[in-house]
């Protein structure tokens, strides 16, 4: 019987053509944009986590309060200095104590001129193999910076490209603020943007170019325990309060842990998946509203076929069946076509944003529940939405509906 119904109510879809694939618009619509925006936040997520990769469980990084947007220290008001890293070397549970810098600086090469973020390299060999291993980079062209380099920069991957017209390679000279340096070496492509975009500098160089004194945008420290680094964490705050007489809560300065950076990072892009889902639940919404309409004007063009088969022995339950199983294939027809549509527009937008991002790997999740979870979710909406249509047409009188 079930088999019967499930013929009838495809015929009658098939019969009103256009009008069909019009009422699962709105579910194609739907569910397209759920499946794409959640396949496309979890493979954000995965990518932006990455970008933290370069960070060990043993490292700590302290800044000072932002007071704007910029590189880290450039627009604060009392910015970390060499006492600072004097006071840190004193904590317990402190193995290495880096100072860096980075800003940003104009670079010329072949009469192109951009403006690009500059990282500092230790001059002091412990610091300088610290930075190098946590930062996990290695060269595919020249080599490293090495302590007593003058003059000379290593650069991201990204720069090999021909972004400044023509394509820069090892012993390419560029201007940096005016000033010629050599390019010694060119950086393997990072699992991180940031590396892939950075010129690295020696830290003399870099003071000297900018005209910097006695300033550190942040500082790096590595502890002896990384199981203790919570504990270590505090006892850093503590002593940096201490020595600028800063009460608890009073901070002008952040020190952070690689978890703290992660959860937070995670809890925002979390936010933004559910604002975006729930915007996108808006449009199943319409659709099912668009089933409803559609399932109504049926009630009324059939009246008399309704009556009919009322007349020759349909039972009530037999027409609320005919017709939910109707509106549960346009939502299930309009799931299934829209989940695909959603995979293939997630696929497309990774592709796009790789390419415009410049080296972040947006890999889409592909997540065989929430393919089945999306069709199974429209389907019930083609249910609800035909629900009341279809207790209206079993209502009828046999009587009545071949008299319409």
């Amino acid at each position: 019987m079930i088999k019967d119904y499930f013929f009838l109510a495809l015929g009658n879809l098939k019969h009103r053509g256009l009008r069909s694939w019009l009422t699962m618009l709105g579910i194609f619509i739907g569910i397209a944009a759920v499946v794409s925006l959640i396949s496309l936040g979890s493979g954000l997520q995965e990518a932006v986590t990455s970008q933290f990769g370069t960070l060990s469980l043993d490292i700590l990084t302290v800044q000072n309060a932002q007071t704007g947007f910029g590189p880290p220290g450039s627009t604060v008001i009392k910015k970390l200095n060499e006492h600072d890293v004097e006071v840190l070397e004193e904590v317990n549970g402190v193995r290495v104590v880096v100072p860096r810098l980075i800003r940003v600086a104009s670079v010329e090469f072949n009469k192109a001129r951009r403006f690009e973020f500059m990282a500092s390299i230790p001059e002091n060999t412990n610091q300088k193999d610290l930075v190098y291993s946590e930062l996990k980079v290695s060269t595919e062209f020249g080599r490293l910076l090495e302590s007593g380099d003058k003059g000379k920069v290593v650069l991201g991957s990204g720069f090999s490209s021909e972004r400044f017209g023509k394509e820069l390679k090892v012993g390419s000279i560029i201007k940096i603020n005016g000033e010629n340096f050599e390019v010694i070496g060119i950086l393997e492509p990072s699992g991180s943007f940031i590396i892939n975009e950075a010129i690295l500098m020696m830290e003399d160089d870099m003071e000297g170019l900018l005209n910097i004194d006695d300033e550190i945008d942040l500082i790096v420290i590595q502890v002896e325990d990384k199981n203790k680094i919570g504990d270590i964490a505090e006892e850093v705050r503590r002593k940096i309060r201490d020595d600028r007489n800063l009460k608890e809560g009073e901070e002008d300065f952040t020190v952070q842990t690689p978890d703290q950076s992660l959860e937070g990072i995670n809890t925002i892009l979390s936010i933004i998946n559910y604002i975006v889902i729930g915007i996108a639940a808006l449009s199943l919404i319409v659709g099912g509203v668009g089933i409803t309409n559609t399932m109504y004007t049926s009630v009324l063009e059939r009246t008399k076929e309704i009556g009919v088969m009322k007349s020759i022995g349909a039972q009530n339950k037999d027409i609320l069946m005919i017709f939910l199983i109707e509106s549960g294939l346009l939502g299930l027809v309009g799931g299934i076509i829209g989940a695909l549509i959603g995979l293939g527009l997630a696929f497309s937008v990774s592709s796009a944003a790789g390419q415009f991002l410049g080296g972040i790997d947006i890999k889409i999740v592909f997540s065989y529940p929430l393919l089945i979870g999306s069709v199974l979710f429209s389907f019930l909406v083609g249910i609800l939405s035909g629900l009341l249509p279809a207790i209206q047409a079993s209502k009828l009188k046999p009587v009545e509906a071949l008299r319409r």
